[in-house]
């Protein structure tokens, strides 16, 4: 197995986004004050930038040499003085190839991109790295976020680093790891009864009474620009070639749409052609509402009755960013499906046996996916896949 990765270390140049704008109709905001959802249509903002300019004086061979963080790529994030750059060591996690994985998937290379490796051993390191680096920088010092778990771990890691007061709503049965995580970091966490969509009426409450920020996801719009950087990892890890097949454990869909959207910009700036992997949603069977949408045909998705999956970052009933997800999947030639919890307990030794490394059950998601696309024919046996491992395995050990 070959850990694909670079040397660290010449700064970058930090710039900031020139606006926000609306997701669903272009309409454009300050991104110098606060915002949440586009007051017009509440709808998730992206911060957009000027990406000729980036593109004329930043090379992707420049990078070499960055730090090895998701920094690496400044000058396309928010956050405008590296002062106010929260960091943990985020990002740039190992692009691991698994040629005895990809044997027993029968397919021509597979990768796993491992975001156990992060900060809080989860990918939600760099959403929330980013979101509160950048809620710093516009003055806030108290913020909240519901959580399925992983996400109220990164908030009170880097709500601590930055010397905020963190709130975080969990169900009860959310991993007891997790919950001892997000203790020990300091942050005030509530456990609530019933799913994450609960916990958010119970933040909402706390916003309202407190004046708490509220960090949920694309709730706000600095959460994508950190899981953006996944796109930008793959591209430049394997060399500025993009996959085939990207497949990716769906609950708020943060990370794939961000890849989807530093594709855009790559393209823009002349760093990649107009090619895309096809990107692959995978949701629990018994929470899938991405899924039946896509089957279904529908541009949103509706929300998911009865939610149950031990996968806990899959257990998100509606995604707010749903449309968004939609849209990747059906432009790039996807797809999306839904496995069964006995298939991740089952894959997740078979992916330790393979590659050495301990998944998330989101992670065994993946490899379960993969497995039944190629059964299908969905995926060919030259195909090159790239998964998602978006957590350790550690979290889940009772």
């Amino acid at each position: 197995m070959t850990d694909i990765s670079s040397p660290a270390s010449a700064p970058a140049a930090f710039g900031g986004a020139t606006h926000l704008e609306c997701t669903r109709c272009g309409t454009r905001y300050e991104s110098e004050t606060l915002q949440r959802l586009s007051p017009c249509c509440e709808k998730p903002l992206y911060p957009r930038y000027d990406l000729a300019a980036i593109g004329a004086r930043l090379r992707r061979e420049d990078l070499a040499g960055r730090s090895a963080d998701l920094w690496r790529y400044a000058e396309l994030l928010p956050v405008r003085n590296p002062a106010h750059a929260v960091r943990l060591g985020e990002g740039w996690t190992p692009m691991i190839e698994t040629p005895r994985l990809a044997t027993r998937l029968g397919i021509g290379r597979c990768w796993v991109k491992d975001e156990g490796q992060n900060p809080t051993a989860s990918f939600k390191a760099r959403g929330l790295c980013m979101a509160i680096s950048r809620a710093a920088e516009l003055g806030i010092r108290e913020v909240a976020i519901p959580s399925a778990g992983n996400a109220g771990s990164a908030t009170a890691a880097y709500a601590a680093a930055a010397g905020m007061a963190a709130h975080v709503v969990v169900p009860r049965d959310t991993p007891h790891p997790i919950i001892q995580e997000m203790l020990a970091l300091g942050a005030d966490v509530e456990l609530f009864d019933g799913l994450i969509t609960d916990c958010a009426a119970r933040v909402g409450e706390g916003v309202r009474e407190h004046g708490w920020f509220d960090l949920s996801t694309l709730k706000e719009p600095y959460r994508v620009e950190g899981k953006k950087t996944m796109g930008y990892e793959v591209a430049e890890q394997l060399g500025w070639t993009l996959p085939d097949v990207i497949i990716y454990p769906t609950g708020g869909g943060t990370g794939l749409v961000g890849m989807w959207k530093a594709f855009d910009e790559m393209e823009a700036m002349g760093w990649i052609g107009s090619a895309r992997p096809r990107m692959i949603s995978v949701q629990a069977a018994g929470c899938a509402p991405i899924v039946r949408a896509f089957e279904e045909g529908t541009e949103y998705a509706e929300p998911w009755r009865d939610a149950h999956t031990y996968a806990s970052g899959l257990r998100v009933p509606r995604a707010v960013g749903d449309f968004l997800i939609l849209d990747a999947v059906r432009r790039s030639g996807g797809s999306a499906l839904a496995v069964s919890d006995e298939e991740m307990r089952e894959w997740t030794p078979i992916v330790g046996r393979d590659t050495g490394i301990f998944c998330a059950p989101e992670g065994a998601a993946t490899a379960v996916a993969a497995a039944r696309l190629r059964e299908s024919g969905a995926i060919g046996p030259d195909d090159s896949v790239v998964l998602f491992n978006t957590g350790s395995g550690l979290k889940y050990v009772i």
